[in-house]
């Protein structure tokens, strides 16, 4: 079954390191771009399609007031068949909740919320340009598992500037003392024209053998704490796994509503312009097909390693050919040697430092693929 993205591209302030598509925060252009999205439930060529994932993602959805979240949910319930179990996601803000805001949440069907923590050291907070210290960050926390949340993610990044080892395993150590069930774990990128942009932060910022260090051993730490990592970037525990994160890493169906989002919807790609005042003008979103169409031979290897499920054997002989498949075993079982995946029966998966060096171990084996498809 298919997923559903929302994007709320409103933020109260644009963090320093972000590029994501987002423009401040206003009351009335909430409203509007609310209604928005509702018009495209409505008369979209998605409406009536089953899903048992919805995403609401950002920007800042929780700067949404209770009232109008509770409008753009009862727009998706009206206009799509939402499996009962389905997971229903909202990501927020420490500073931009309360517990009677999160009790609402719950009230409006969202059953799993995600907080952009991202340390737990009031000087890297600050550095970053979040709006929260750590004790905001806690009792936003505290405050979600007091309102009936289980399900309760949190995010952490690593390679900030000024961090080290110490501070970074700190920060893992306060998170996972929370009521927490899943935890991103992000390394800093600089992006190209974000304020971070600049050669002071990049001086301050963890190189490449330094960010190595820190992946590795944020890793081990959270796997002590009992969050196994299934996915490069994201560690939970049994069962708290994202369903609608894994739908984009296996290949399966999302549909994307907002500016700036993307879909995979019969076997093609499309976005949406990052345009909020088109969006809202829009009769309906326009969807560009995205200039490389989805092609499961070309983006298997690159998707499935990525999961801790990794790679099957036997699907790249049936994507590629038997000769494939012994080819990509073979340089599979030279990587082993080198501690950077494990060959399990028909699957291959990337040790934690297989994951700082997947480009390479991907292009690598897509290479053996193409070599047997030419």
């Amino acid at each position: 079954m298919r997923g559903i993205y929302i994007h709320i591209p409103l933020c109260l302030r644009k963090c320093p390191y972000c590029d994501f598509y987002s423009v401040r925060y206003d009351d009335a252009l909430a409203e509007k771009y609310v209604d928005a999205l509702i018009r495209n439930f409505k008369s979209g060529r998605y409406k009536g399609l089953c899903a048992d994932t919805v995403y609401i993602g950002g920007g800042t959805p929780s700067s949404l007031d209770e009232k109008l979240l509770d409008r753009l949910l009862c727009g998706v319930f009206d206009n799509f068949k939402i499996d009962k179990n389905a997971e229903i996601t909202i990501e927020a803000n420490p500073c931009s909740v309360s517990e009677d805001k999160l009790r609402a949440y719950l009230a409006s069907g969202i059953g799993r919320v995600s907080f952009g923590i991202q340390s737990a050291d009031d000087r890297e907070l600050a550095l970053l340009g979040r709006l929260h210290d750590y004790d905001m960050a806690e009792k936003a926390v505290l405050a979600a598992h007091r309102a009936g949340f289980d399900n309760i993610s949190g995010d952490i990044m690593a390679g900030t500037p000024g961090q080290d080892r110490e501070s970074l395993l700190k920060s893992i150590d306060r998170l996972c003392s929370l009521p927490l069930k899943h935890i991103s774990a992000y390394m800093l990128s600089i992006e190209s024209g974000t304020p971070f942009d600049n050669d002071d932060i990049r001086a301050q910022t963890a190189d490449d053998d330094k960010m190595s260090e820190l992946y590795l051993a944020m890793a081990q730490r959270l796997e002590e704490k009992g969050f196994c990592q299934y996915e490069i970037s994201n560690f939970s525990q049994k069962g708290f796994e994202s369903r609608h994160n894994l739908k984009y890493w296996l290949g399966e169906e999302y549909i994307g509503f907002g500016a700036s989002a993307h879909s995979l919807y019969a076997g093609e790609r499309y976005s949406v312009p990052p345009d909020i005042g088109r969006y809202i003008t829009d009769p309906l979103q326009s969807e560009d097909p995205e200039p490389l169409p989805y092609d499961e031979k070309q983006e298997y290897i690159m998707l499935h390693l990525r999961v801790k499920s990794g790679i099957s054997i036997s699907r790249i002989c049936e994507l590629y050919g038997n000769a494939a498949a012994d080819s990509v075993y073979a340089k599979a079982q030279i990587f082993e040697k080198n501690g950077l995946c494990v060959i399990n029966g028909d699957s291959i998966s990337l040790t934690a430092s297989g994951c700082l060096v997947s480009n390479g171990i991907i292009t690598q084996l897509q290479y053996e693929c193409d070599m047997h498809n030419s």
